[in-house]
């Protein structure tokens, strides 16, 4: 993550934890198919920040406006398996923006071997982040959502984070949160932390219908922090659901080794449950 806290939090996972994360893009599953899927248009874009030029993947029906979903990558960035997981969204009737969340560093691909990049290769690009980084991208790319004729104004945003996008999903909550009415956070890393800006403590600041899917060995390395979350929900009086799911942290992107295919399905269901209210 970022600040010390979080970098702390996040020396609790292993290099072998991590590298339950790693796949080869080769071996990449393809996703189950859309049911009564629209048709979508996807390109590779270019937005401007307050910090450089940040490299993208956008994908949207081909007709009318959506609500638009921004998108927050694991540690192994911006790649094939997140670009199919965007458009798998958009088939399903959202305007979806994918992004490089390293970009200030390098273009995507970040992690040149994917999934299977040494940990030690990508940690730096992580740890190169700051709290008002994901401040300020998530400020951004709302903007930007909001100036395509693809996205529905008149709708509310989604977001969703993975691993170390958990937090900044949750960041994004807080810095828009009259746009932002949805987060949905997968095996979400240093979620709970003792730093003042913990993700959990931004929950009041944010508006937002929340699902939070817990890896299992997530939830064994940290069993207080789902209750910790839940309290924060109630205490802000936001709609939420917190669960712990039988996975290995990772399970979510089908470029994983822990790749869940029963468990991914579970969480992109109540995903799409979650956008279905809170954006409609």
């Amino acid at each position: 993550m970022c600040d010390l806290d979080d970098q702390e939090q996040l020396k609790k996972y292993t290099r072998r934890d991590f590298g339950v994360l790693a796949g080869s893009a080769g071996l990449m599953g393809a996703l189950p198919a859309v049911a009564n899927a629209v048709a979508v248009t996807e390109r590779e874009v270019t937005i401007t920040t307050p910090d450089g030029m940040c490299d993208a993947y956008f994908v949207a029906p081909t007709a009318g406006a959506a609500p638009g979903v921004l998108v927050w990558p694991d540690i192994f960035g911006l790649r094939p398996a997140f670009r199919q997981m965007g458009r798998r969204l958009a088939e399903s009737g959202y305007s979806v923006l994918v992004v490089n969340p390293f970009y200030r560093q390098k273009k995507a691909p970040t992690a040149p071997q994917g999934g299977q990049t040494p940990i030690p290769e990508v940690m730096p690009l992580m740890q190169a982040l700051t709290p008002a980084m994901h401040l300020s991208d998530g400020k951004t790319f709302v903007s930007w959502l909001d100036a395509q004729p693809q996205v529905d104004k008149a709708r509310k945003i989604g977001t969703t984070g993975y691993c170390m996008g958990g937090p900044i999903a949750v960041r994004t909550a807080s810095v828009a949160p009259d746009r932002v009415g949805a987060v949905g956070t997968f095996h979400g890393a240093a979620m709970v932390t003792s730093a003042a800006d913990s993700p959990h403590r931004l929950v009041a600041q944010t508006k937002a219908r929340y699902l939070v899917a817990i890896a299992q060995n997530d939830d064994a390395k940290d069993p207080e922090a789902k209750a910790t979350l839940r309290t924060a929900f109630d205490t802000a009086k936001l709609p939420s659901e917190v669960e712990v799911y039988p996975a290995a942290h990772g399970w979510c992107p089908p470029d994983t080794q822990v790749y869940d295919a029963a468990q991914s399905e579970r969480a992109w269901t109540r995903l799409l449950a979650t956008f279905g209210t809170a954006l409609a």
